[in-house]
């Protein structure tokens, strides 16, 4: 069959434009029943613990900084300062502290220094019926998204994607963070950092790129990249269908990026997502000397292909300015708008 140019070129200029979200006949999933912790008070004490890389003085002594200017006091875990190659002390100290924490009826929230690695060795020995049985809030990004998956998979308990407590706070993070944990509503919309679009002009992976423009509702899953991919095929594995599935990444090579990606279709079904949402992913250019895809074409060969809302550039990632988004709960993305709106309050 012969085509035209002006048949071809409508055809060329059709793939190059976003498309739009089409239905998806399977039927959803179950709901996961949620067990939520209770909402964070001024005056609330904080466990300060390490349960991925080692930490330093100076990291500590700013942590408690910042829990201290929120309004909450700091309670520091035993092995907090313990260093056991690039971890913060063995296996068996850092589940001692993180058990700890949940255990202490005083302590409201559990809050990790710094992710880094290590994290993920930790899910097979973790006490779920002692965390199901003391829900507390549980946040921080990087490493400690392997914590969040197991967590969330085993008991059901909403924890947070968001800073770690060794983060450089900003208002935007500081905001969406407390009024997440602090203030139960039925409606929180988050919009886009401000200050993350100014810098899209002169570093392209901070704007946001829309592949499929939609709206689409499901719960809030995923985090960083290498370790969603990790944890494919065992039991703390993300639950990717009908999910708004989030994914972040730092200081990782074009080609990593992709086989990850890769992977997690492979086990899990892209297409699957109620919608795929990935965050702003510092330093994953190739390096000069390397012939390589560019960050946005390896990003844009696996959401490109969806009808699903598919995105990039979102506030979510090992940046300054980011949202908080709680694992498990119903939320909605509207590509338009560039806003998540959680629908339920992540507390009680």
């Amino acid at each position: 069959m012969k085509i035209s140019r002006r048949s071809f070129g409508a055809i060329a200029a059709a793939l190059s434009l976003p498309t739009f979200a089409a239905a998806r006949p399977h039927s959803p999933r179950p709901m996961k029943k949620l067990i939520k912790p209770p909402r964070l008070r001024q005056g609330d004490t904080v466990g300060l613990i390490a349960p991925g890389g080692y930490t330093s003085d100076r990291s500590i002594e700013k942590a408690v900084r910042n829990i201290e200017a929120l309004g909450f006091r700091v309670k520091q875990g035993a092995y907090l300062r313990e260093v056991f190659g690039n971890y913060a002390g063995s296996s068996e100290q850092r589940l001692a502290d993180l058990h700890a924490m949940f255990a202490d009826p005083k302590v409201k929230a559990i809050w990790p220094i710094r992710g880094g690695s290590g994290c993920i060795s930790l899910l097979a020995g973790l006490d779920y019926d002692l965390i199901r049985r003391n829900p507390k809030v549980l946040i921080g990004y990087s490493d400690i998204t392997a914590l969040h998956l197991a967590i969330y998979k085993q008991t059901g308990l909403v924890t947070f994607h968001g800073p770690v407590a060794s983060s450089t706070m900003t208002p935007y993070s500081t905001q969406h963070m407390m009024a997440v944990l602090t203030e139960p509503q039925a409606s929180y919309t988050i919009p886009m950092s401000s200050e993350n679009a100014e810098r899209a002009p002169s570093e392209p992976h901070f704007g946001v790129h829309t592949f499929t423009h939609g709206v689409a509702t499901g719960p809030l899953m995923g985090g960083n990249l290498s370790l969603v991919a990790a944890l494919a095929g065992t039991p703390y594995a993300a639950d990717i269908r009908d999910s708004i599935l989030f994914l972040e990444e730092v200081n990782e090579a074009p080609y990593r990026i992709d086989r990850w990606m890769t992977q997690l279709d492979l086990a899990g079904g892209f297409r699957n997502a109620a919608a795929l949402v990935v965050g702003i992913c510092e330093n994953c250019g190739p390096e000069h000397e390397d012939i390589s895809l560019t960050l946005e074409r390896t990003l844009g060969l696996h959401l490109h292909p969806l009808t699903i809302p598919a995105v990039s550039g979102y506030s979510i990632g090992h940046i300054r300015n980011q949202f908080t988004l709680p694992m498990g709960i119903q939320a909605r993305i509207d590509t338009r708008a560039q806003t998540i709106t959680l629908l339920e309050s992540a507390v009680t």
